[in-house]
């Protein structure tokens, strides 16, 4: 069988050109960032003329490389993906990576140009869709460039006059050079108004947290590289009618002035929601990173009631180098939640997994961190190494983590997490186009080089028999020649 798979291949071996088979690879993958008004708007990548002129760093970026554990710089995904599973991982395939470098050994032909894919239609000031509220904060912010860290907290206030729930809150930086992260929570409206009263600047000041005597919800944030995802049918947060939004923001130290106005996207859901989403977070400040030392922190706690986890938050600073956050239940079974093997500051966000993680009463959480505070760690922020401990500055460390879940009810488990997407039989690397790529893709599940999830196993099942073979493959064939 091996033989035929290797003679199917051959016969269906084509030229490499830009149009017809790298501008999918570029546009599906790295085009959402890399444009105007987005994370990586540096380096636009939204034709041939921008991917040719930067080609040979592209394909450095999405090599593997043994310094990372075999994982590229490009597309970011730190989560290791043979520990655990989430909904929108950003990552190439092996094909894809061997067409891009093999389109550069060819000498990067652009092929006939009117057969180049098409750029998604992405949307304008948002990274998800459109919103269907935009708060912005009320006035510019002046944030003085004398190379210190700046805490602010603004409030704005809704003037919702009824509860609403909630799909999606989303952080959008107007300045993505000051902002360093920000986390958003709500209050009963006028609650923070007097903290605000006795600033003279648009805000107040705040280090740590909100400065408040209440305890409230982690709602929403913002962190290099956070992507947002709206919560599936039937789940929502909800934000009480007259209440106020604190927004706080960090902005880094900079040596020069400059201005951030951002905005806060809301999202509502369409239909009534029958579960709210519960927020949780924990925090261990009780550790110290001695200097020229390679330091592991672990913590744990214990869940009383049966729950479903839904996403989840590790964060720390720059001398993070890794995290392993699972859970053991009564019975001594393990459940992998999340590992990160390369920690890199610039992109963190709340991870899902494509379904609910459900944990039993009594299981225990345990997390681990592993900090680098020597000289061989490129982000440490001093030279030489100095004593590290628990803070909000740059400078200094966290070891914390935002949990998000339901209580659990029977059948969480078979709840798929990501936006429902039909795509046709026979798409199986979902690129919106059936050619042969798709029968690479399938070849490697027959041949076991790699494993599909339940989408690609059902994109591959050609003839439903719950079995990829050869057989898979010939009708695929055929529906590509028809």
């Amino acid at each position: 069988m091996s033989k035929l798979l290797i003679i199917i291949l051959i016969n269906f071996s084509w030229s490499i050109n830009y149009s017809e088979d790298i501008s999918s690879i570029i546009y599906n993958n790295c085009t959402s960032c890399h444009r105007a008004g987005e994370i990586a708007s540096f380096l636009p990548l939204t034709n041939y003329s921008e991917v040719n002129n930067n080609k040979y760093w592209i394909a450095s970026a999405i090599e593997a490389t043994d310094d990372r554990h075999g994982d590229p710089i490009m597309p970011p995904w730190p989560p290791d993906r043979t520990y655990s599973t989430f909904i929108d991982e950003r990552y190439l395939s092996d094909e894809d990576v061997h067409s891009f470098l093999e389109w550069i050994d060819l000498g990067a032909p652009q092929g006939d140009s009117e057969l180049e894919a098409s750029i998604p239609d992405f949307p304008n000031g948002s990274s998800i869709g459109e919103p269907d509220m935009v708060f912005q904060l009320e006035e510019p912010y002046f944030i003085e460039g004398n190379n210190e860290d700046n805490y602010r907290c603004f409030i704005i206030p809704t003037g919702f006059t009824e509860d609403k729930e909630i799909a999606a809150i989303e952080f959008r930086p107007e300045n993505k050079e000051a902002v360093h992260h920000s986390i958003i929570t709500v209050v009963p409206s006028g609650y923070a108004d007097e903290l605000d009263s006795q600033d003279s600047d648009y805000g107040y000041e705040c280090y740590g947290g909100f400065n408040l005597d209440i305890l409230t919800p982690l709602v929403d944030g913002y962190a290099p590289g956070m992507r947002t995802t709206l919560y599936p049918e039937g789940i929502g947060d909800v934000i009480l009618a007259g209440s106020d939004l604190i927004v706080q923001m960090h902005y880094a130290p900079l040596n020069t002035n400059q201005e951030d106005q951002s905005s806060i996207n809301i999202f509502f859901k369409e239909d009534p929601i029958d579960r709210q989403i519960q927020h949780f977070q924990h925090a261990n400040p009780a550790f110290m990173l001695p200097p020229n030392q390679i330091t592991e922190v672990s913590d744990s706690f214990e869940i009383s009631n049966d729950l479903s986890l839904i996403q989840i938050l590790p964060h720390s600073h720059l001398l993070g180098k890794s995290w392993e956050i699972y859970s053991v239940d009564a019975e001594d079974d393990t459940t992998n939640i999340i590992k990160i093997n390369n920690w890199d500051f610039d992109w963190q966000s709340f991870y899902t997994p494509e379904y609910m993680i459900p944990l039993s009463a009594g299981s225990t959480i345990h997390m681990n961190a592993v900090y680098d505070n020597t000289s061989d760690n490129p982000d440490n922020p001093s030279n030489p190494p100095e004593y590290v401990f628990w803070g909000d500055g740059t400078q200094d460390e966290m070891f914390f983590v935002a949990f998000r879940f339901i209580s659990y009810e029977e059948g969480d488990e078979n709840i798929y997490l990501g936006e429902t997407i039909s795509f046709s039989q026979g798409d199986i690397n979902q690129d919106n186009m059936i050619n042969v790529l798709d029968i690479v893709t399938i070849v490697q599940f027959i041949l076991d080089f790699s494993n599909p999830n339940n989408i690609q196993f059902d994109l591959s099942d050609m003839n439903n028999d719950q079995i990829l073979d050869v057989l898979d493959i010939v009708i695929l064939i055929g529906l590509i020649l028809n």
